[in-house]
């Protein structure tokens, strides 16, 4: 069989990685209990069918971050001189050595939240599972901890948001995950115990070097330890440097050698992330726990970790595995033993092993100057994004920014309700579907790698078409719509027989034709839209 020039992924390729996904999945079981250790994870664990159906889920990356509205990191950042959010934190709060990011937190209110309703709007565009963000690299945790004084039940909004997250999603009907950062505190916090390298408080240390919990008397915080949450000083910036390319050049250099490795000589902090993490799997019975680390965190711990949520999944659930863990950057050996994330990005082909694709409508932590200059993703992007990233055997989860007071934007607002009026028509094409006999065709490349996704609008056109299997069936989308009104379907000029083509929920058959470069498929001008469509293909041989 000859394939087109623009067809991604050749047949035969295509076929030999189909049985080999086949052959894997169905030699394995779950084991009466996993180990913690890559080789008992990577033997025994299987993406559970909810998982796999699901395709679509959002996600709430909310925190104190979102209080000053002014981008991403901003408690690491706040701590940089010359950086947006250092002159943001001095413009509006003052000197980090007078007010440093942890009095955020008493402003973080949820005052105007309402999870029900965005539940509500979120299932309606189409999300099958909902994340909520237990907590973040600032090491505050949004749930009821007991080992943790630091949290959302004490401080701030003063109510257990992770808890009231479950209950709403789990209450419409949604599977329910968490995503946990806070592995990364100990090294990303310790700007906080630096200085200004230059100005007129030049040398001066910001608060976290110089609190602690005998100055907390007659505080709001009176109490607590800042040191816990900062994490302590392990390796602060040292004394004496003069200009603010050297102090960040400190800060990077360090943060390349830290980033994903245990933090020697601090055994407490791996302690104590083991010990609430364990805490938030139990307390919530996640049924995904999403690490934002590369591989798994803090080395033995995550993979403790990673073989306890499968562990008490099969104890929840009558020894079947229910439980997803996902982490970046998985190293191929090591992807049949958890999910892999590719952030801001997909990978570039049909995968043997289910992934999941994060992204946002903007900024990870709400930006205001995002919404002032209309820097959101387009609900085109999405959705093409969307049904590319289902095209490879993945799952798409979006994070859709928050405002401090627990609401998101109009601006917001209008794409969700976009991506929901396509997905009332479409979504059913892609949930629970796997991957065809190829990804797509086009003459738009697909790209992959991490943050690889390019800028805010689409960058595919009405010719690129991408690929799933229902059933038996052939699910088929155009990545915009047609300006003559023709769907055309090359790799489908010469595969089986079609005998129907219908859209999804509307049983009118489509007019359509076979020539020798493509199936023409007629669409009809009521469905007309921006977007694109999707159509599902019936016939003999098709799959």
């Amino acid at each position: 069989m000859t394939i087109d020039r623009r067809t991604f992924l050749s047949h035969a390729a295509a076929t030999a990685g189909a049985s080999l996904v086949a052959a894997r999945v169905g030699a394995r079981a779950a084991p009466a209990a996993f180990q913690p250790s890559w080789s008992s994870l990577v033997a025994g664990y299987r993406a559970p069918e909810w998982f796999r159906d699901a395709k679509f889920g959002i996600w709430a990356h909310w925190s104190a971050q979102c209080v000053p509205e002014a981008g991403d990191w901003y408690a690491r950042e706040m701590y940089l001189p010359g950086s947006r959010a250092y002159a943001h934190h001095l413009k509006h709060y003052g000197h980090p050595a007078d007010t440093g990011f942890m009095q955020m937190y008493p402003r973080w209110t949820a005052a105007r939240w309402d999870p029900e309703r965005l539940i509500a709007l979120y299932k309606r565009a189409g999300a099958r599972y909902f994340m909520a963000l237990a907590n973040h690299h600032d090491n505050f945790d949004s749930y009821a901890s007991s080992h943790h004084p630091w949290n959302a039940t004490r401080i701030g909004p003063k109510r257990d948001i992770v808890g009231e997250w479950e209950r709403a999603a789990r209450a419409a009907g949604m599977r329910f995950a968490v995503s946990n950062h806070s592995a990364h505190a100990w090294h990303w916090y310790q700007p906080a115990y630096g200085y200004d390298p230059e100005g007129p408080r030049a040398g001066e240390r910001y608060d976290a070097a110089t609190l602690t919990r005998a100055k907390s008397v007659g505080q709001w915080w009176e109490g607590l330890d800042p040191q816990t949450l900062y994490t302590g000083a392990t390796m602060p910036m040292p004394a004496g440097l003069t200009s603010i390319a050297a102090a960040n050049a400190w800060h990077e250099a360090n943060d390349r050698i830290w980033n994903e490795a245990p933090p020697a000589g601090n055994p407490g902090f791996v302690r104590l992330w083991t010990a609430r993490c364990r805490e938030l799997i139990d307390r919530y019975r996640p049924d995904m726990v999403y690490f934002d680390n590369q591989t798994l965190p803090l080395g033995q711990a995550g993979l403790d970790m990673a073989a306890y949520a499968y562990n008490q999944s099969m104890r929840w659930n009558g020894g079947d595995l229910q439980a997803v863990v996902t982490a970046k950057a998985t190293p191929p050996e090591r992807r049949p033993g958890i999910v892999d994330v590719v952030e801001r990005g997909t990978h570039d082909s049909i995968q043997a092993y289910p992934f999941q694709t994060e992204t946002c409508l903007g900024n990870w932590h709400y930006d205001r100057d995002l919404y002032a200059r209309d820097g959101y993703k387009t609900p085109r992007k999405i959705i093409h994004t969307l049904c590319d990233v289902v095209a490879k055997n993945g799952n798409m989860m979006l994070s859709v920014p928050m405002r401090g007071d627990g609401t998101i934007d109009d601006k917001e607002e209008a794409i969700v309700e976009a991506i929901a009026a396509w997905m009332g028509r479409y979504g059913d094409l892609l949930s629970g579907s796997r991957p065809w006999r190829i990804l797509g065709e086009g003459p738009t490349a697909s790209k992959g790698g991490q943050f690889a996704e390019g800028g805010q609008d689409t960058h595919y056109t009405p010719a690129d078409v991408r690929y799933v299997r229902q059933g038996a069936a052939v699910g088929a989308f155009t990545l915009g719509w047609p300006g003559d009104g023709i769907a055309r379907f090359p790799v489908l000029a010469r595969i089986g027989v079609v005998r129907r083509v219908t859209i999804p929920g509307d049983a009118s058959p489509l007019a359509f034709r076979r020539t020798a470069d493509a199936l023409e498929v007629t669409l009809p001008a009521a469905f007309r839209n921006d977007i694109g469509v999707g159509v599902r293909i019936e016939g003999d041989g098709l799959v």
